[in-house]
């Protein structure tokens, strides 16, 4: 059969951008379609006064993987931005994240590490032996995890109340794998991310989709599912990135996400909250953080440069249909019905599945790529 592509990618984000600009730099034919009315997906900015506002959440890049950091620095330069979240607890008071010694100074007023660390095995022990009494060896659930690694103030002040939030499930419903490699540093150094290289798009991500996508035909639009029969049949083979059930048409049943509703807010003030990312840990407050997006580009004075902001709002909701899938639950239950879409994906000779609908799955960006550079390099 003559194909008018070698490629069809469905999906315009991270992962099928990057598998396009590989395919076309091997000479392949490629078609991209998006069901959106952009490109990006989930990284897509909108520049609202003049600031690359991330409209489907905060998205920072980081990676220690130099290839991939040289691959995308190839595509648009980035700049030097660092990770330094901050989170206002119901008590009012403001802590660094994530807990370093800036936190445990701010929560208990010590200044060493080996006060912190008797201050930490203290509330430790204290929680484990509660446990020990209770006649349980092993955290059953996320809030008995927490509390043997952190203690009851931190969990109390800047776990409980966002993560309850954040998965709309009470800590004592979670599992406890969620929280168990909780960051814990002994150095005043607020950077969120251990990675060697970290930042983000000069002139935003938009310059990033734009430059992989470059000479790529694209259409917007697009729902593959409402003409699957004809879109099947423009291509040799398919690259998807949407939902791995639905592609199955649901036959084991329909995968479980979280998802996030934004409310987005221009004003006429020059510097909200002195910084990009702020986390709202009380269950008193509906949102789960606020995000303020010219702090992503704009360093030291610079930010007074534009004399309006934008922020946005994150209210965590349980996903429904009509909504961006964001979070996968990778429960046990939804586990086992991904394996059986897994199974059958992995019989296909002419589709590749790719990314966090495709694999259910979260993703940061960099393994995304990556993913999708190794996926390439092998196909190609």
């Amino acid at each position: 059969m003559n194909y008018k592509y070698d490629y069809l990618i469905v999906g315009a984000g991270l992962f099928g951008a990057t598998f396009a600009y590989k395919a076309k730099q091997a000479g392949r034919r490629v078609l991209v379609i998006d069901k959106r009315p952009h490109l990006g997906g989930n990284i897509y900015c909108e520049n609202i006064e003049g600031i690359n506002v991330h409209k489907y959440g905060a998205h920072i890049f980081h990676t220690s993987n130099k290839e991939v950091w040289d691959f995308v620095n190839s595509i648009v330069p980035f700049n030097r931005y660092t990770n330094s979240p901050i989170a206002v607890a119901p008590n009012g008071k403001v802590y660094n994240l994530p807990f370093n010694m800036n936190t445990f100074y701010q929560m208990w007023g010590v200044r060493t590490p080996e006060e912190a660390i008797a201050e930490l095995e203290t509330q430790r022990k204290e929680a484990i032996d509660k446990m020990k009494a209770d006649g349980i060896s092993e955290p059953r659930n996320l809030e008995e995890q927490a509390l043997t690694l952190i203690g009851k103030d931190i969990y109390e002040q800047l776990i409980k109340g966002y993560t309850e939030k954040q998965w709309g499930r009470d800590c004592k419903e979670l599992p406890a794998f969620i929280i168990r490699r909780l960051p814990v540093r002994m150095t005043f150094n607020n950077n969120y991310f251990n990675d060697y290289y970290q930042g983000i798009p000069i002139g935003g991500y938009n310059k990033l989709i734009d430059g992989l996508l470059e000479g790529v035909d694209v259409q917007l639009n697009v729902d593959f599912f409402s003409e699957r029969n004809y879109w099947e049949g423009v291509a040799a083979k398919i690259v998807f990135t949407g939902k791995i059930d639905e592609f199955y048409n649901y036959r084991f049943g329909k995968l479980e996400y979280r998802t996030v509703r934004f409310e987005f807010e221009t004003l006429d003030i020059a510097n909200y909250q002195g910084n990009s990312v702020v986390n709202y840990t009380s269950a008193n407050v509906p949102f789960t953080r606020i995000i303020e997006h010219k702090h992503f580009e704009s360093f030291g004075n610079s930010v007074y440069e534009n004399p309006k902001s934008v922020i946005s709002r994150e209210y965590s909701v349980e996903w429904e249909e009509g909504l961006e899938p964001f979070y996968p639950i990778n429960d046990e239950k939804n586990q086992e019905i991904y394996n059986k879409y897994s199974a059958l994906a992995n019989k296909e000779s002419n589709v590749i599945f790719g990314g966090r609908l495709a694999e259910y799955k979260y993703y940061d960006m960099a393994p995304i790529i990556a993913k999708a550079l190794n996926l390439s390099g092998d196909e190609l």
